[in-house]
């Protein structure tokens, strides 16, 4: 394929343009400093690739943020990229991991042509990769995979493979301030603490790094092991990437900093809490699931033992019986300043059986263009009520973020409540928020029930004026808007792996999973109830897959209205599955 510029085409302000430039001159100097010429000592590779992504990638299909290009001479860097996200994902090389994975000659050839082309391309500071995420992310893989980049190359091409990562890391240590706080700068910082552990020449920079991310643990993971951002697979990134720098740094004879040591102490069992059944991540606020073994391996080889937290973790909450998992987005969203990502999913729930999701949220559509991007962030895309052409938190105009126009999230619950309890016949969540009360002068009010075997999962959605200044407020609405009532949904989105049917004349749902397992849908009370089509979106796939939900449909004419539904388990699954489906065990 012919070289060309990309074809995308994004807005930059003053300081984006200001960062960029000099992040361009710091490159180029970088030159003039010492160079590395071996390694000291080489961590073992941490990073864990998906062998049939490897074997694609050696194929000459890549496929990188949600976009496929075939290169059948697989020339990355001369390929035309569809998208900035596409770009990064090329120059970050993650994908090393992948082909690491497959580890055979023609993947190791891969990856050899890759690097030393964007060596020869970019090597000298040029191009989007110079920015000190990327960078922090391109020498954690450099070092990981040296040996089996550097399998059966000439000296030649050694000294330029060490002379480029000397050059990545002084301009690292002289930029890494510049990556946004949170999981750019926790890239940033690791992939310095590699350098310095690693190359010949780079110890200096060691200890700054080292100093600055155990101010970054301190300043920016919570008490109880959250990040400010709320996104799950966000926060399993920053734990991955500390627990690898705290490895590093024990393994070579040095002590991490107890701010580190703490910060992976408090994260760990927030992680385990918003573990489902299957070893996924819940997915809220633009997280997805995580990549498959990911999460396990990450808790296993932290070595912390701690259980889950009990009551809120990073603000969600959690029921959990036998095989059944509930996760609840408890808590406001992210504040507005850094809710670019968040998502409009107050009070929504995700529920797994064993190694099988059910009820689900739609995801983050950021790999499927602006549409779905923001289709995925409304809250008619999340397993909860919401008003008809009204999320609870409200997206604002464009802004320009980090070089790309996003939407704030404005008019967010400011009043979110939970109260959980515990008894013989089950778990209770006793939630509620604000968020339609500024414009329908209606508080959500939801009740979840799990029961003591975990076979049901019993709801109650209110939807209601709840003081006096709250029922003026619904008044003025009806006198205002619409004197026949407020219209609502309360939505239940399937997992696509699920088979939906409509039962007893259309009165229940049943919900048959692969493993054999029959779950069946039913409400109590006037609201109407149907199965509309519904979307799942995983950025790991090129198109949303298609899937169905569950609505319940009602007008609130009064100053409240009242909903019942449950989930039960119909149908164990047959006791010949049991091998494949069986628990997964919690690390």
């Amino acid at each position: 394929m012919s070289n060309s510029t990309p074809v995308y085409v994004a807005s930059d302000g003053w300081p984006s343009r200001r960062t960029r430039v000099l992040n361009r001159l710091h490159a180029r100097l970088s030159s003039f400093g010492h160079s590395a010429s071996a390694f000291v000592s080489q961590p073992q590779p941490r990073t864990i690739g998906s062998f049939a992504r490897g074997r694609q990638l050696s194929a000459g299909n890549i496929q990188f943020a949600g976009d496929l290009i075939e290169s059948p001479d697989c020339r990355l860097w001369q390929i035309r990229m569809p998208s900035r996200a596409f770009e990064q994902e090329a120059h970050g090389f993650a994908w090393l991991d992948d082909l690491a994975a497959v580890g055979d000659l023609p993947a190791r050839q891969t990856a050899q042509k890759w690097i030393w082309e964007w060596i020869a391309k970019f090597g000298r500071g040029g191009g989007p990769g110079w920015t000190a995420d990327l960078t922090g992310r391109r020498l954690i893989r450099w070092v990981n995979h040296a040996i089996f980049v550097l399998n059966g190359q000439q000296s030649r091409q050694s000294k330029q493979f060490f002379s480029s990562l000397g050059r990545q890391t002084v301009f690292l240590s002289r930029r890494w301030q510049t990556a946004s706080p949170g999981l750019p700068r926790f890239e940033a910082l690791t992939g310095l603490v590699y350098a310095g552990l690693s190359l010949h020449g780079m110890d200096r920079h060691l200890t700054p790094a080292t100093n600055a991310l155990a101010r970054e643990c301190h300043e920016l993971i919570d008490g109880e092991g959250g990040i400010p951002t709320r996104n799950p697979e966000e926060l399993l990134e920053v734990f991955t990437l500390l627990s690898w720098a705290a490895a590093g740094l024990s393994e070579s004879g040095r002590l991490p900093p107890k701010q580190l040591l703490l910060a992976i102490e408090r994260i760990a069992p927030t992680l385990r809490a918003l573990r489902h059944a299957d070893g996924s991540l819940a997915r809220f606020h633009g997280g997805g699931r995580g990549v498959e073994g990911r999460l396990d391996h990450a808790l296993a080889s932290s070595g912390v033992r701690t259980l889950a937290n009990v009551g809120l973790a990073m603000g969600y909450a959690r029921l959990a019986v036998g095989r059944t998992t509930v996760i609840v987005d408890a808590s406001p969203p992210p504040a507005t300043e850094i809710s670019y990502n968040a998502h409009a999913s107050t009070l929504a729930f995700e529920m797994t059986s064993g190694r099988h999701p059910v009820i689900v949220n739609c995801g983050a559509g950021t790999t499927f263009g602006e549409s779905w991007r923001q289709a995925g962030r409304a809250t008619p895309s999340h397993s909860t009520l919401s008003i008809e052409g009204f999320s609870s938190s409200r997206l604002g105009p464009k802004r320009l973020i980090k070089g790309v126009e996003r939407e704030l999230l404005l008019d967010a619950p400011s009043d979110v409540r939970v109260q959980q309890s515990s008894g013989v016949d089950g778990t209770t969540l006793l939630l509620g928020h604000n968020g339609y009360v500024g414009t329908h002068g209606l508080t959500h009010v939801r009740r979840l029930d799990l029961s003591s075997d975990g076979r049901e999962l019993s709801g109650e959605d209110t939807l209601g004026a709840l003081s006096d200044d709250e029922k003026k407020r619904f008044e003025m609405y009806l006198n205002r808007v619409s004197i026949d009532g407020v219209p609502f949904h309360i939505r239940f989105h399937i997992h696509p792996d699920v088979e939906v049917g409509l039962d007893m004349g259309g009165a229940a749902i049943s919900l048959a999973l692969k493993s054999g397992e029959v779950w069946v849908f039913r409400h109590h009370s006037s609201a109407s109830m149907a199965l509309d089509q519904s979307a799942y979106l995983e950025k790991s796939r090129l198109k949303p897959r298609g899937s169905q939900q569950v609505v319940l449909s009602a007008m609130v004419r009064d100053y409240a209205f009242q909903t019942n539904w449950s989930i039960s388990k119909a149908q164990d699954a047959p006791s010949n599955f049991i091998p494949e489906d069986d628990e997964v065990p919690t690390p």
